[in-house]
């Protein structure tokens, strides 16, 4: 191999190193000026959609999807400008994406049951609810999964399938709810006058509503006594406050009204043989 042929080599190398490192450059800016873009394309969609007053679990789910399509676009567009072809990129992508929904139908069955969950609205984020065995309040309704924060502040996630297919309880839907509480009385207690100290006492529980009227009536009857159904209304957001107040007043109350504290009794009856 002459001089020349080396030279001639060499040339070539650098020829084509510089020809690949500046492609290289140019895919990082594309990839960095790209990102910078779809980031700014999705501030700009979502302050869009919040000034026309759109649910924040629609916008959040069209968000994601949003993300994910302009990603895949921009990967796209950098790899054609690498000279790949992206026509046999897309088929492989769709060959891919079978096999792996084949393998991942699980993952399908919870993108569905998500897009449900956005059309038919039957909770929201910020809902108080109770679904698959979860009580708390709804954080996010993602593509795939739903988080749930417990009221001891666990975060609890949720695939869409199981929630959509489990019974919903939403308890924000109403704008009221009901306090079920016991009250437990002596049986030579006047059960009429202690109805009637109850609902006049837990009525100025604070956020407890005037209408409907707090309910005090006999629910059953044990051997100590006659035991009353307690159940005042109020704001999903102050159950437990009026739950724990109410409690506190039933106690107080009766105490306060003379009513005998329920004991247990028995009557023994000693029989003597003749």
């Amino acid at each position: 191999m002459t001089a020349q042929d080396i030279s001639r080599y060499q040339d070539i190398l650098i020829t084509t190193a510089t020809d690949f490192g500046l492609k290289l450059l140019a895919a990082i800016a594309f990839w960095v000026i790209g990102r910078w873009l779809i980031g700014m394309a999705l501030r700009m969609m979502r302050a869009t959609l919040e000034k026309q007053k759109i649910d924040p679990t629609l916008l959040r789910y069209v968000g994601s999807i949003m993300t994910v399509t302009l990603n895949a676009l921009l990967v796209i567009g950098i790899l054609g400008y690498f000279g790949i072809q992206t026509t046999t990129f897309a088929a492989l992508i769709a060959a891919g994406g079978v096999a792996v929904g084949m393998a991942w139908s699980g993952l399908l069955a919870h993108f569905a049951a998500g897009a449900f969950m956005v059309v038919l609205r039957p909770m929201k984020v910020g809902d108080f609810v109770s679904v698959a065995g979860v009580t708390g309040t709804v954080v996010e309704l993602g593509l795939f999964t739903t988080t749930i924060n417990t009221p001891d502040n666990v975060q609890t996630i949720l695939g869409n399938n199981k929630v959509f297919s489990e019974t919903i309880q939403n308890f924000t839907a109403n704008p009221f709810r009901r306090v079920d509480l016991k009250c437990q009385l002596s049986g030579v207690a006047d059960h009429g006058a202690a109805m009637a100290v109850l609902r006049e006492k837990i009525a100025g529980v604070p956020n407890v509503l005037q209408t409907p009227a707090v309910d005090v009536e006999i629910l059953d009857f044990t051997l100590v006594g006659p035991v009353l159904a307690v159940r005042p209304y109020c704001h999903n957001d102050h159950y437990w406050q009026v739950y724990f107040d109410t409690n506190r007043v039933i106690r107080e109350a009766l105490a306060e009204a003379g009513f005998p504290a329920p004991m247990p009794a028995q009557s023994v009856t000693l029989i003597q043989a003749a």
